[in-house]
């Protein structure tokens, strides 16, 4: 290698650009793979995990970097963008690793916190230390933290029940939910299962939403019921719908016993409508306001974090109430129709309404040519008495025209 660095904690470089020679970038690292043998042999590093376009994630083998100075990762020639797949000899050093329960020299337990790679004179790199955080019950506060050699932690091989992933989780901290689903899709089913475990349910919910279904079934299966029912309510509520959708009738009911009554209402009554149609894919919770809200509540109602581009693309004006299904629906005010007129002008006045809006048993192809037709990203679903239902977005509506399973495929292209 042109560069040849020193000692390199993992949990420095995950998440790091890799770049092709040109100066390119062409995916992310998201972890390092090695061969454990034993529990005196350290291990040697044979490649790295790279996100890629798409969110594919392939096999970068270690001989072909040539550089992994700070901040960036340097490759030689191109990607072969095959679908990484570990083998049964093989080790993900971080989703595996970290968080492993070891012993000290000492006799003293310890939770693996970080790995260390280092370079041998014949130029391998082979996996030299693990960081542990010391075990401390007192106070509940954390002990101290080594830094030990491979061979002096013991711990590290075979199987661990009840591993935790406080560790891991920290090195996903600004990844977004699309990509942590990515990741767990990649995880064997026990680490999958300990990692969910520690995802508040916030985050879980927002995974979920994006994982395919049979993914979904399975991690809510693992959860116990009273916390399956508190992830479901911090979803959207469509989505909620069509996972519960997606269970047996008796586990869906009882679920749905167990949440909120107001949000167990929004979710029985998308569960009425058939999947492919409006109703079926839209969410009961946009941005309804009364006529005599200003723009400048408006807009702050948009600005929300939370709230998906989609869905803070307009908002809805409707006499109250305003919560689905509302009283009646006068019209939408464009995200651009907000930034236009003074911040105190009134929704009342500005709400567009020269559409027939699509009725809830209106079907897919109806509200994706509506959408089409006059280039919205989201849409209002309104009843025969013109009381707003609900929101259908773009998003909803690329799901079921997708090939079924699309979130488990890869972009499909020739290696290099």
């Amino acid at each position: 290698m042109s560069t040849a660095p020193g000692r390199i904690f993992l949990s420095r470089i995950v998440g790091q650009a890799v770049f092709d020679p040109a100066g390119d970038q062409v995916g992310k690292l998201r972890d390092v793979v090695v061969g454990v043998r034993s529990a005196r042999q350290r291990p040697r590093v044979v490649g790295l995990v790279v996100e890629v376009l798409g969110r594919r994630r392939v096999f970068l083998p270690i001989t072909r970097v040539t550089s992994l100075d700070s901040g960036q990762i340097i490759t030689t020639g191109v990607l072969n963008l095959r679908k990484f797949e570990k083998r049964r000899s093989e080790t993900l050093a971080i989703h595996e690793l970290f968080d492993r329960s070891v012993t000290t020299p000492d006799d003293k337990a310890g939770t693996v916190y970080d790995l260390a790679m280092e370079q041998d004179s014949r130029r391998d790199w082979f996996v030299s230390h693990v960081a542990v955080h010391e075990s401390s019950k007192r106070f509940g506060r954390r002990g101290q933290t080594h830094v030990l050699e491979w061979d002096e932690a013991r711990g590290l091989v075979g199987e661990e029940a009840g591993q935790g992933a406080t560790y891991l989780l920290a090195t996903m901290d600004e990844m977004r939910p699309a990509d942590v689903a990515n990741a767990l899709l990649d995880l064997p089913p026990k680490r999958r299962t300990e990692l969910v475990r520690e995802l508040d349910d916030e985050r879980l919910a927002d995974v979920l939403e994006e994982l395919p279904d049979t993914a979904r079934v399975e991690i809510l299966g693992v959860l116990n019921p009273e916390r399956a029912a508190d992830v479901l309510e911090e979803m959207d509520p469509d989505d909620a719908a069509d996972l519960l959708g997606e269970l047996p009738p008796a586990m869906a009911e009882n679920l749905l016993a167990l949440m909120e009554p107001e949000d167990a209402e929004d979710v029985r009554r998308l569960l009425t409508y058939e999947e492919r149609t409006a109703g079926g894919m839209m969410t009961s919770e946009p941005v309804i306001l009364p006529p005599d809200a200003t723009l400048a509540e408006a807009l702050a109602r948009i600005r929300d974090p939370e709230l998906g581009p989609a869905l803070a693309s307009m908002v809805y004006v409707c006499r109250p109430p305003v919560e689905t299904p509302t009283g009646r629906f006068l019209g939408v005010v464009h995200f651009q129709a907000l930034l236009r007129d003074p911040p105190s002008t009134l929704v009342g006045g500005l709400a567009d309404n020269d559409i027939e809006w699509p009725r809830p048993d209106a079907s897919l192809e109806h509200v994706a040519n509506l959408l089409a037709s006059y280039d919205l990203v989201a849409l209002p679903v309104v009843d025969e008495n013109f009381h707003l239902l609900g929101a259908v977005t773009i998003d909803d509506v690329l799901d079921h025209l997708l090939p079924e399973g699309w979130r488990e495929r890869t972009v499909e292209t020739n290696d290099g």
